[in-house]
């Protein structure tokens, strides 16, 4: 079986897929690379070109050569007896579309399924599943009655109901903030809820071919400026991400206790990673990630060092995993 790491797509955080596909090539280095553009084609890259890129953050991967569509790669892939390791994140590789072209042409991949994915990529779903199983989640403030929600919380945030959140974040500290959410608001679903004051933590979970599932330390994160956005999160030299965080043991254990129960809920696949906001009455769910960023500088990969777990050997168990669940 060839293991092709799939990189790049057409969703906004195809800079830090780039990026993780430099990472996965790193430790996969025998693996094909396929870029997947913004056009819908799939190139074949060679490793030179990929890790000659070296501002993936801020600037656009150019493949060059032909390339072909995202069906008829996916039909070799099946036909050469491919395994993928999905490198991408946000919109159809994230949101089960992608998942789901794989799944009936019986292409083993890495991370959750395609049903799965499009229930923990819906913050909104997410959040009623979290609410069935008993882990805090914030409530959700509709639209017309977010003028009266902001006198009697005095802070709201707003952020895209089905995208990264470090995408399109909007702080809602007075009423002229609306106007914005309303205009963002025409352009896609968006989740508003109370501000909530606390420390920001993420904790991985980790599916390993054995059959074991556990979660892995959590991560306390101080953004540079504040807020946790995609310019804290990868170009922010200040902002520190801690792991283990320096939690008291109790609120540790209840992150990864609740981060695993959010696994499970939304029956994710391999390895998840979901956010929560800590604050004076425990953690707060906020989501799950089900491909959450692999970069250098991501945070799942710090969890895994944490945990003693090297990279290499969390990619070679998720492509056995990937591999086992296509046999089943």
């Amino acid at each position: 079986m060839r293991t092709t790491i799939l990189f790049g797509g057409t969703s906004k955080e195809c800079l830090v897929s780039v990026a993780s596909a430099q990472s996965l090539h790193r430790a996969l280095p025998e693996a094909d690379l396929w870029f997947w553009d913004v056009d819908d084609t799939i190139h074949a890259v060679q490793s030179a070109q990929l890790l000659a890129h070296a501002r993936p953050f801020e600037e656009p991967f150019v493949p060059g050569g032909p390339g072909v569509a995202l069906a008829q790669a996916l039909d070799a892939a099946r036909d050469e007896d491919r395994v993928l390791v999905l490198g991408l994140h946000g919109g159809r590789a994230e949101n089960g579309e992608l998942q789901a072209m794989c799944e009936t042409r019986g292409i083993p991949f890495t991370g959750s399924g395609s049903a799965s994915s499009h229930l923990a990529f819906d913050k909104v779903a997410a959040k009623r599943f979290a609410a069935i199983v008993g882990v805090p989640a914030p409530t959700s403030v509709a639209l017309a009655d977010a003028e009266e929600a902001l006198g009697e919380h005095g802070r709201l945030i707003a952020k895209p109901a089905r995208d990264g959140s470090s995408y399109g974040l909007i702080f809602v500290n007075a009423v002229q903030d609306l106007v914005s959410v309303r205009n963002a608001a025409k352009v896609e679903d968006y989740v508003i809820e109370p501000f909530m004051s606390g420390i920001e933590a993420t904790c991985g979970v980790l599916e390993q071919s054995d059959g074991s599932v556990r979660a892995l330390p959590p991560v306390e994160i101080v953004p540079a400026e504040g807020s946790f956005d995609y310019t804290a999160k990868y170009l922010a030299k200040s902002t520190q991400e801690i792991c283990p965080g320096r939690f008291a043991p109790e609120i540790s254990a209840q992150i990864m206790a609740r981060a695993l129960t959010m696994h499970k809920a939304l029956s994710c696949r391999g390895y998840s990673r979901s956010d929560f906001i800590v604050t004076g009455h425990g953690p707060v769910y906020l989501e799950t990630n089900t491909l959450p960023g692999l970069t250098q500088a991501s945070l799942y990969p710090k969890a895994l060092k944490a945990e003693g777990i090297a990279f290499a050997d969390f990619l070679n168990d998720q492509i056995a995993l990937a591999v086992d669940q296509r046999r089943r």
